[in-house]
C-alpha cells in the first residue's frame, strides 16, 4: 500500500526534549548486467541478491519503533521498502524529494570501464566537480532530503521513521546533517547497499549520527556494479 507524500504530515511540532530517529536506507542490489548508469530511469529493479539484502535489513529494522516509512518512488527503493512495510503493517509514503540525484550521464552505458567518461565530448560537463557540474547540485540534494528528512521527523515524534533513498542523496544528508562540505570523493562514501544512515534528533536538533550494515555479510556477493 502506498501514500502520497503529505506537505505535512504532522500537525503537532516535536517537544524540546523528544528524541526522534530518522533510518535513512539505501536500497540494495539491482539488477543491471549491461552496467548502464540509470539514474532515475524506470525499469530497474532488485536483484535476487538485493531482495536478500532488502530482507536482512527489514529483519534489523523491524525490532524498533518505527511508526513512519517513506521510499523514493523508484521500483528498487519500493522493493528494499516492501518486506519492511510488510513487517510493520505500515502504508509507504512515496516521497519525489528522497530519489536519486539528477545526472546528465544518465542512460549510458559504461561496461567495466567507468575511465570511458572521461572522452573529451564529456569535459564540458567535468568542469565543476564540486557543484557538480554533470548533474543535480550537492546543495539540492541536500536541501530536498533534508526537508524530507524534517517531516518524517515530523510524522514519527517521539518514535522512529525510515526513508528508502539511493547513495548519494542519504550520503549528501548525512554530510549536510554532521555540517561538512558536500563535495566529496565519492570513493569515500560510507553508504554500502542496504546500509541504515540515522539521524537522531532531540526536539528539532540533530543530536547524533549512526551508520549501520545490516546486510554486510551479502557485500562481498554483489557486483558493485555501475550505477548502484
Amino acid at each position: 500500500m502506498t501514500n502520497d507524500v503529505p506537505l505535512y504530515p504532522s500537525t503537532e511540532a516535536p517537544t524540546p526534549t523528544t528524541k526522534t530517529l530518522v533510518h535513512l536506507v539505501r536500497h540494495g542490489e539491482v539488477f543491471n548486467p549491461k552496467k548502464v548508469l540509470y539514474g532515475r530511469l524506470d525499469g530497474y529493479h532488485l536483484s535476487e541478491l538485493g531482495r536478500e539484502m532488502a530482507e536482512l535489513t527489514s529483519q534489523w529494522l523491524a525490532p524498533r519503533d518505527i511508526t513512519y516509512l517513506v521510499s523514493s518512488p523508484l521500483e528498487r527503493a519500493q522493493e528494499t521498502a516492501a518486506p519492511l512495510a510488510e513487517k510493520l503493517d505500515l502504508p509507504v509514503v512515496l516521497d519525489p524529494r528522497v530519489i536519486e540525484a539528477g545526472n546528465d550521464f544518465e542512460g549510458l552505458t559504461v561496461g567495466s570501464n567507468p575511465k570511458q567518461l572521461l572522452q573529451p565530448r564529456f569535459w564540458p560537463k567535468l568542469v565543476n566537480p564540486l557543484r557538480p557540474s554533470w548533474g543535480e547540485p550537492y546543495q539540492e540534494i541536500a536541501e530536498r532530503m533534508y526537508t524530507a528528512i524534517l517531516d518524517a521527523r515530523d510524522a514519527a515524534a517521539g518514535h522512529e521513521a525510515a526513508v528508502v533513498s539511493h547513495q548519494l542523496p542519504v550520503w549528501t544528508a548525512r554530510r549536510f546533517a554532521e555540517g561538512k562540505r558536500l563535495w566529496h570523493d565519492p570513493r569515500s562514501r560510507e553508504c554500502t547497499l542496504a546500509s541504515v544512515t540515522t539521524i537522531e534528533f532531540t526536539g528539532d536538533e540533530i543530536t547524533g549520527v549512526q551508520y549501520a550494515e545490516p546486510a554486510g555479510r551479502l557485500l562481498p556477493n554483489s557486483t558493485q556494479s555501475v550505477g548502484a
